[in-house]
């Protein structure tokens, strides 16, 4: 965002490494708060007579304590390894921020197994994590074909759904662009899949979540009003001096 504003495309080496650990500590850290959030609704809707025993505060906080401490401990591996690299190749990263694949296009080619092997060890670990998502959701939908209100079915799809497709999009750009072989790679599509996981997923969440809240609604809706309200009220601006 600085960058865009006084129209530069410098980065400092430091502030690289400080940009490509943040990136990849709320990347792992969001995805397992959605790891969580999927056996959060999974309890609520199959089982919601043990949801209190099950979630408690206590559980909510050890669960929290879990995703930040996994999301830290990811960073600093992912970063270490991408950065004890030698860069052979330059220092001008093709992308519009930090990208650990892009970064290491730059290295030795013989010096990026390590981080290679990194990233598929965690690409497998994410993969294994998705298909839990997947398995609470499939006994999630399971349950709510048993719902005998059709109201209460909408409600729970309407609350799932958006839920699992931001997951999917996330997920699956996520391992395309650090996984795609270099022979399909070109920079824009590089570009394009880097917006995809970078850019989408964070500005559809307030969408999908917060304005779902039905008291967010009212008080966007009440200051809509009051806008339109204003604009009529106001003096309309005389033609003439």
């Amino acid at each position: 965002m600085a960058n865009s504003l006084w129209d530069t495309r410098v980065i400092s080496y430091e502030g690289c490494v400080a940009q490509v650990f943040f990136l990849v500590f709320f990347f792992g850290s969001e995805y397992s708060l959605l790891i969580t959030t999927a056996y959060d609704r999974y309890v609520a809707i199959c089982q919601p007579l043990y949801y209190g025993s099950l979630l408690g505060s206590r559980a909510c906080a050890t669960m929290a304590a879990a995703v930040w401490g996994s999301g830290f401990l990811n960073a600093v591996l992912h970063t270490a390894s991408t950065f004890s690299l030698p860069l052979c190749q330059g220092n001008v990263v093709d992308q519009f921020f930090c990208e650990i694949p892009q970064i290491l296009k730059l290295s030795c080619s013989d010096a990026y197994l390590r981080e290679g092997r990194l990233i598929m060890f965690s690409a497998s670990l994410t993969i294994v994590c998705f298909v839990f998502i997947v398995l609470s959701y499939v006994q999630i939908f399971k349950a709510l074909l048993r719902m005998p209100s059709e109201q209460g079915l909408h409600k729970a799809f309407s609350m799932c759904l958006p839920h699992l497709a931001v997951v999917s999009l996330f997920l699956s750009t996520v391992l395309f662009a650090h996984l795609k072989p270099p022979s399909i790679s070109s920079p824009s599509l590089d570009l394009v899949v880097s917006f995809l996981y970078s850019v989408v997923p964070p500005a559809v969440n307030p969408i999908i979540y917060s304005m779902r809240n039905q008291e967010l609604k009212d008080a966007l809706r009440k200051l809509m009003h009051c806008c339109v309200s204003e604009s009529r009220n106001c003096p309309s601006s005389s033609a003439h001096d």
